[in-house]
């Protein structure tokens, strides 16, 4: 036990950390677009290169664990963000070249996607050894970890300090924090080494249906990101700063429902909870919808935060339930639901343009059909469940 406390906290501030680099750099793309003098549409298209990077690494994030070990992978992808960041706010900057910013951002993309990995197998880990649930309260740290890095962003920006100085100081202090931390990740398990070759985890089932319900509940999450404010302007003509305190309540919600929602999977499960939350987050979208009366539409922001939370943080862990296949699975899960981050936005667009942006959002409360169905899957054999 005296080992993995110091785990614990290690992969805790490793999260943080990994919120902490992404939200520095968003919280300075008001920044780029002027400096860059891009339309909308441009600038979606540079900041899709950290997407594209994201995907493209994750499917090899596994391999790459297996055989450097979660700390070493952490490691390696902290690095690239490191390089991606600085070649590409450099490019920004300095050279106000977009070529440059956006090899840049690839490989940004392939080192969160790669470092995303790695803190949850061993996160997953930790759990294990401590033999309760910890995982949503992990990915609670990211979130905090954007609180941070926005906030810092504010007097960046309003200070003028360029974004070069202000980024790479950022991932500087972040990559030395990483490898200090990753000192205390727990070890790989010592049955790795002797494990004979297992088919690929992309061919088995269990892990196919973990990556269908991760995805769905992505989408639930990653719609409210681009869309709920927007929904709130276009669907309820509502002032700019009301869709931005949607957003806001929505992150507190999703973040609040991380914190608790580890003790509720320890006392009934998995499975039950996550139906509960889908059933919360069905609610809560039908209200944002239909609400058409504010106390209403709040309570369903709270609702759909609150349901969006622990879908993606369960899933990592019903990947990792088998410690000696979880770099791999981790891996195919990771690479199915980031997808829904690379296609939900475009085509929730692509749809919002048809039907309006609120009711865009209908989309979430369809997928909550099969992501329940998926929920049996995230349950663990009987002598591996985790028990209060």
């Amino acid at each position: 036990m005296h080992a993995v406390l110091p785990a614990r906290n290690a992969v805790a501030v490793v999260f943080i950390l990994n919120g902490f680099c992404f939200a520095s750099f968003v919280s300075r793309v008001p920044d780029i677009r002027s400096t860059l003098d891009l339309s909308n549409g441009s600038l979606g298209l540079l900041l899709l290169a950290i997407s594209f990077g994201s995907v493209l690494a994750l499917p090899s994030a596994g391999r790459l664990i297996e055989r450097v070990g979660p700390a070493g992978a952490v490691r390696l992808g902290a690095a690239s963000c490191l390089v991606g960041l600085t070649v590409a706010t450099i490019g920004i900057g300095v050279f106000e070249a977009q070529p440059m910013a956006a090899v840049g951002l690839f490989f940004y993309g392939v080192g969160t996607g790669v470092w995303d990995v790695a803190m949850n197998v061993d996160g997953a880990a930790v759990e294990r050894h401590l033999g309760r649930t910890i995982m949503p309260r992990f990915h609670a740290g990211f979130s905090f970890g954007t609180i941070a890095g926005s906030g810092l962003g504010v007097p960046m920006a309003a200070l003028h300090v360029p974004l070069e100085i202000h980024v790479i100081a950022v991932v500087v202090f972040s990559f030395a924090a990483v490898v200090v931390a990753a000192r205390y990740f727990l070890p790989p398990p010592p049955e790795e080494e002797a494990a004979a070759p297992a088919r690929s985890a992309w061919l088995e089932p269990r892990t196919l249906a973990i990556g269908v319900m991760v995805l769905a509940f992505a989408l639930t999450e990653g719609s409210a990101n681009d869309w709920l404010a927007l929904a709130l302007v276009d669907g309820y003509d509502a002032a700019h700063w009301v869709g931005v305190a949607g957003f806001s309540l929505f992150v507190t919600a999703m973040t609040a429902g991380r914190l608790v929602g580890a003790t509720a999977l320890d006392h009934f499960g998995r499975a039950p909870v996550l139906w509960a939350t889908t059933g919360t987050a069905l609610a809560g979208v039908l209200m944002v919808v239909y609400g058409h009366w504010a106390p209403v539409v709040v309570v369903g922001i709270v609702l759909w935060g609150l349901g969006a939370s622990l879908g993606f943080p369960v899933g990592m862990s019903a990947a990792s339930d088998d410690p000696v296949r979880a770099a791999a699975r981790v891996s195919v899960v990771s690479t199915i639901g980031y997808a829904a981050f690379l296609a939900g936005p475009p085509f929730l667009g692509w749809l919002g343009d048809s039907v309006g942006t609120l009711h865009s959002l209908l989309t979430i409360a369809i997928l909550m059909g099969p992501a329940a169905l998926a929920v049996l899957a995230t349950r663990p054999p009987a002598a591996d469940r985790v028990t209060a």
